[in-house]
């Protein structure tokens, strides 16, 4: 039986999974993927890519996460991950998505950090700019 996430990550995954796109499961991990180790933590989640806000998504975490500030920014890097296309399949079954960070940051305050800047409230479609 799948166990669930370390708490540590409860909020950055409560979170992430009231976003317009990402994809949640009925299962106790909620179809997102976490770790934590020696030199940092990461969460791999998938988005529908064809939901009308995935990219508004993917631009706003991408802001948030990569280009917040040029004089301090995050120790965050929100990126895509990919098996080989050729031999998998396309990016609607494949395509993820990975935070990570370095130990300096906790996943709690990472929620923190999206939850302030990210459309209020994160799961009304109609904050989110189209």
């Amino acid at each position: 039986m799948e166990e669930p996430h370390d708490p540590q990550f409860r909020e950055l995954i409560d979170f992430l999974a009231r976003v317009p796109s990402v994809q949640v499961r009925d299962r106790p991990k909620r179809g997102i993927g976490s770790a934590l180790e020696p030199s940092g933590w990461w969460v791999k989640f998938s988005l529908d890519i064809c939901h009308p806000l995935a990219w508004n998504a993917v631009q706003e975490l991408g802001h948030v996460l990569n280009y917040l500030s040029l004089d301090k920014p995050l120790p965050t890097v929100f990126k895509p991950v990919s098996p080989p296309p050729y031999l998998n399949g396309g990016p609607s079954q494949f395509l993820s998505w990975v935070i990570e960070c370095p130990n300096e940051m906790s996943p709690s305050k990472v929620a923190e950090w999206l939850e302030g800047r990210l459309p209020k409230p994160v799961d009304d479609l109609s904050q989110w700019a189209e």
